[in-house]
């Protein structure tokens, strides 16, 4: 379910936000207002996956990109059918093992994979990938 901003998304799910380590700002997209007034994509599946993340890795995850408008995943450089259009994340890897984290999202049903060097993208598309950006191949194979 999509929301127009995050005070809809807040008003909307008042009293029934049940995921205490993320919030919606962090989730929206974050073009600033040039495109949107911050876009917020509600799954409760990917949120409950995406704790249970978290509590397998035992720490804080950081969320560096989530939702996406259409606008600003063109302006960023995303695919064309990025799933940042509905809701993916893309999570910092410093004070992570990659390898770890990898594992946990695999258990908790990420089926989407995108292995850079800084971060790991994770989404729950219907078919599952995994690729590799730019040059990360050599620090996943570590």
């Amino acid at each position: 379910m999509q929301f127009e901003s995050p005070s809809a998304a807040h008003e909307a799910l008042s009293g029934r936000w049940l995921w205490p380590h993320f919030s919606i700002s962090e989730l929206a997209c974050h073009c600033g207002g040039r495109f949107c007034h911050g876009e917020y994509w509600h799954e409760p599946v990917f949120l409950d996956a995406l704790e249970a993340v978290r509590a397998a890795v035992g720490r804080a995850l950081v969320i560096t990109s989530g939702h996406r408008c259409a606008q600003w995943n063109a302006a960023v450089g995303g695919a064309p059918l990025s799933q940042h259009k509905t809701l993916a994340v893309d999570v910092a890897l410093a004070g992570h093992d990659r390898h770890v984290l990898r594992e946990a999202a695999v258990r908790q049903g990420f089926t989407g994979q995108g292995l850079a060097r800084t971060f790991l993208h994770l989404d729950r598309r219907r078919d599952p990938a995994i690729w590799y950006y730019g040059r990360s191949k050599e620090a996943w194979q570590i």
